[in-house]
């Protein structure tokens, strides 16, 4: 016999009036005031509308909250792949400045060695300055991006076909819509 359940420990009120303690309404938590109670969660896909995604505020309740909600989360799946986009192209960017920085050419008609350190000088370090702001740059893209991403997996995690649909159907309409435009780069 197959059991496709996982396994749960939840601490439940011994009065049985509370199903689902609020923590931050207890304020003398005493152990013998709650049991520990084995509880089984189904793990399988389902196709209701009624589901709670990331945050106790995201509560969706009927066909028009399922549907506003997969719209949000293709939008936001949509942004994930352009994010992947926009990090790429700040790569890119970075590293072409780096090895074809644009103050080269007034280093040529400098009438003097003096004024040539000073111009090299400033253009080492307005390259410096210029691509560590590029690297914070990437590093907020990518932090972004991480995010996302957890956040798009915890959705999935509900385990709602039609969550998990949206996030699908955003992944690919991002990448057709982001992609091609690194060809441009």
């Amino acid at each position: 016999m197959e059991v496709s359940l996982t396994s749960v420990y939840r601490l439940f009120p011994r009065d049985g009036l509370t199903v689902y303690p609020q923590w931050k309404h207890v304020t003398n938590y005493k152990p013998a005031d709650y049991v520990l109670v084995f509880c089984l969660l189904q793990m399988h896909f389902e196709g209701s509308s009624n589901v709670t995604l990331l945050f106790n505020f995201w509560d969706v309740r009927g066909p028009a909250g399922m549907v506003l909600s997969v719209f949000v989360v293709l939008l936001l799946t949509v942004i994930y792949e352009l994010l992947k986009v926009w990090k790429i192209t700040i790569g890119k960017k970075k590293q072409s400045f780096i090895t074809h920085p644009s103050g080269n050419s007034s280093l040529t008609s400098s009438p003097s060695e003096i004024s040539l350190a000073a111009i090299e000088n400033t253009a080492a370090a307005s390259l410096s300055v210029f691509s560590w702001l590029l690297h914070c740059l990437q590093t907020a893209i990518h932090i972004l991006q991480v995010t996302l991403g957890y956040m798009l997996m915890l959705c999935v995690m509900s385990y709602n076909v039609w969550i998990f649909l949206g996030v699908i159907m955003g992944s690919v309409l991002g990448y057709f819509l982001a992609f091609p435009l690194l060809k441009h780069i």
